[in-house]
């Protein structure tokens, strides 16, 4: 009795899952008919707009390449101009001696025997003032990220024994830290 009773039930949720759901409109074979033609219309269109669009950007591609090189000729001039190289020389700076202290701290060592060095060997030291003078700001030590990632290439506990740097300082006595080229 029971399976009977169940399976009745079943085709009642059936039907009433069938009545809720909304009738959609028949659309007739010239309404189908008129929608396609329209449809391969509209793609030939798309086809041809597409076409005629990459066209008009091969002619411009190179117009705004010539744009393009412009601007960063300038900006490479200007960068030149502002930075203008006083001094340039390339250094083998000795950082084996990170290696006496713990693992964890021997990167960070490493660092401040950079900063050290290139702060003895280009004379980046802070002007002492004297009566009657203004005090001008010393230069500023900028190490590249290239540097900073070669000697942490390996991990926080074994840096470097050596690293070769091309250190450069420009006008307003700022020194810059570079990896040397082959590095």
């Amino acid at each position: 009795m029971k399976k009977e009773e169940s399976k009745e039930k079943e085709p009642e949720i059936d039907e009433e899952l069938v009545e809720e759901e909304p009738e959609q409109p028949v659309e007739t074979a010239e309404e189908v008919a008129t929608e396609e033609v329209q449809e391969q219309g509209a793609k030939e269109e798309d086809k041809e707009e597409a076409a005629e669009e990459k066209i008009e950007a091969e002619e411009e591609a190179p117009a705004e390449a010539e744009k393009e090189e412009k601007p960063a000729e300038e900006k490479k001039a200007k960068k030149e101009e502002e930075e203008e190289i006083v001094e340039e020389r390339i250094y083998t700076v000795p950082l084996g001696k990170a290696w006496i202290m713990p693992p964890r701290r021997r990167v960070p060592r490493a660092m401040r025997m950079l900063r050290a060095f290139v702060t003895k060997h280009m004379k980046l030291e802070v002007r002492k003032e004297t009566e009657g003078e203004e005090e001008e700001e010393p230069g500023k030590l900028i190490i590249d990220n290239e540097v900073n990632l070669k000697i942490w290439s390996r991990g926080i506990e074994k840096p470097p024994r050596k690293i070769r740097v091309r250190v450069a300082k420009d006008k307003e006595d700022n020194v810059t830290v570079y990896l040397a080229e082959g590095e």
